[in-house]
């Protein structure tokens, strides 16, 4: 290579032991380049080696990633408040993708999916919603991967305690921080008490337990006059739908409803009062669920005979507790059926009795019709009188016992098992029955409406469904249609369906978005 000067004479220096220009002296840098070669042993300089993560680092790729990934499932527990299972979630982790954890999205989801599995298999309770929010994932992405993490692993989740998942709900809402801790536990057990009447009425079947969960929160503050928890904030602190609640919520008062429908009272009972009512409805239904299975209807509890009259009649709070004021009004008790109720084993002790809840509701009916309105009036106060018939009923605060094992968190076979005045059969599977007869309707109705256009002269011949041209009176006016006879866009798409010859029972299921895809957009016709 030629030198600056164009000279291409070389000579080396004898002290620097360079290469000079013959010409100028000029030093020669190519003279002096070290090629940084010789594989693994030779010099590296600023090359990256392969795995390692740059310049100066000591961590591997993997090791870096495996940082991260406990990092971030360290982040998500802190969020869900389960730093205890921190090393539970970790290490079913590790189980499932063999000591190398992962990045990007689906490992988000992964950890939520742990995390929910670990909290499900230990009987903990973490809703699925608060877990996809907190992972930023859709809830029905999260479903899917807890499936098949609980399939990898080959385990077997408990069944889920809606009454668990009220209780967590009760206990982490903040507004009720300046609540009486009495009441609040009082709430907790009326909650879980309507929580377990809901599931054996079935408003939880085929639907998010969360939406039932905040419209019993709801109630139970409402009965309690607690006034800093609405339905809407209830929702809300669930993560559930409030349009949705608000559903849950009206079927748990109309069941509270037809509960009351065997009381005396029962027919003045409706949606709208039946929160004034409830109290005497849930001890009922209390009495119920504490009733022994064919015990021919004798109660299970002694009852004292002054705290019944008190509770049930408010005969202290009409007379006042002199005793003389109850004399003449045992007849309420001796009259009608004796069967009814029983004297203890101790002997003639009136201090001691059982009474059923049919005992109650003859004592009520008999009292109603014989006592005068007048002598309601007493030295403690005023009882309110319907104008219809019987007692303005009213909450008070010896209402709520708390002894039914309704109470407590019980699995769904114990739940079944109680009674609670109300067998029902399940809303959705009502109103899957509905949906499918109105389908019917509507399949039958779009059949009749091809026969007149595929078979014309057969309609006219019969007479019944023959166009009359006298019903349209201009083609500029629009006619008026009756109720009922509009078409939408779900009778096109059964036409649709019957005109590629799908089955009547496919489409009475409603998958219209499927068998569309199924038979007509891939059938092709068009």
């Amino acid at each position: 290579m030629p030198c600056r000067c164009g000279c291409r004479s070389t000579i080396r220096d004898e002290l620097t032991e360079s290469l000079v220009c013959s010409n100028c002296y000029t030093v020669l840098e190519f003279d002096n380049y070290v090629a940084h070669t010789g594989g693994i042993s030779g010099p590296t300089g600023t090359n990256i080696h392969i795995g390692y993560a740059g310049t100066g680092s000591l961590y591997s790729y993997k090791d870096k990633k495996i940082f991260q990934a406990n990092a971030l499932i360290h982040e998500y527990t802190s969020s869900l408040k389960i730093s205890n299972s921190e090393s539970e979630v970790t290490s079913m982790i590790d189980e499932i993708t063999d000591g190398e954890f992962g990045d990007g999205d689906w490992f988000h989801v992964l950890i939520g999916a742990c995390s929910y599995v670990v909290m499900r298999r230990d009987k903990k309770f973490l809703p699925a919603a608060e877990v996809a929010e907190v992972v930023r994932c859709d809830v029905y992405e999260l479903g899917r991967m807890i499936a098949r993490v609980v399939k990898f692993l080959k385990l077997t989740l408990p069944e889920v305690s809606i009454a668990g998942l009220f209780e967590r709900e009760l206990n982490n809402y903040t507004n009720f921080n300046d609540v009486d801790e009495n009441k609040k536990e009082r709430m907790m057990k009326q909650g879980i008490f309507l929580v377990n009447c809901a599931v054996k009425w079935f408003l939880t079947t085929g639907r998010r337990p969360l939406p039932v969960v905040a419209a019993v929160m709801a109630f139970v503050a409402e009965l309690n006059g607690v006034e800093s928890l609405k339905i809407e904030d209830a929702a809300k602190n669930v993560r559930a739908v409030v349009s949705t609640t608000k559903s849950r919520y009206k079927e748990l008062l109309a069941a509270l409803v037809n509960v009351a429908q065997v009381l005396p009272w029962g027919k003045d009972v409706s949606v709208r009062n039946v929160v004034k009512y409830a109290p005497f409805i849930i001890r009922y239904m209390e009495l119920k669920s504490m009733e022994v299975p064919g015990g021919g209807g004798e109660g299970v509890e002694n009852f004292d005979i002054d705290d019944v009259v008190h509770e049930c009649l408010q005969k202290v709070a009409a007379y006042g507790d002199d005793e003389n004021n109850f004399n003449g009004d045992w007849r309420y008790f001796e009259g009608g059926n004796r069967s009814y109720f029983t004297r203890s084993s101790n002997g003639n002790d009136g201090d001691n009795l059982k009474l059923s809840h049919e005992c109650l509701s003859l004592i009520y009916t008999t009292f109603a019709n014989e006592v005068d309105v007048d002598k309601l009036e007493g030295k403690r106060g005023k009882i309110h009188v319907r104008k219809s018939r019987g007692l303005e009923l009213h909450a008070y605060e010896d209402w709520w016992s708390g002894k039914s094992e309704l109470s407590k968190k019980l699995l769904l076979k114990q739940i079944l098992e109680k009674e609670v005045g109300l067998d029902m059969t399940p809303p959705s599977y009502v109103a899957g029955c509905k949906a499918i007869e109105r389908r019917r309707q509507k399949i039958n109705a779009a059949k009749v409406r091809i026969n007149k256009i595929m078979y014309p002269s057969c309609t006219l011949s019969d007479g019944g469904d023959s166009f009359n041209s006298s019903k349209v009176r201009c083609a500029g006016r629009k006619r008026k249609r009756k109720p009922g006879s509009e078409i939408d866009w779900e009778d096109f798409v059964i036409e649709a369906l019957l005109l590629h010859r799908v089955k009547e029972e496919d489409i009475e299921k409603g998958h219209y978005r499927a068998l569309l895809g199924l038979h007509v957009f891939n059938s092709g016709m068009i």
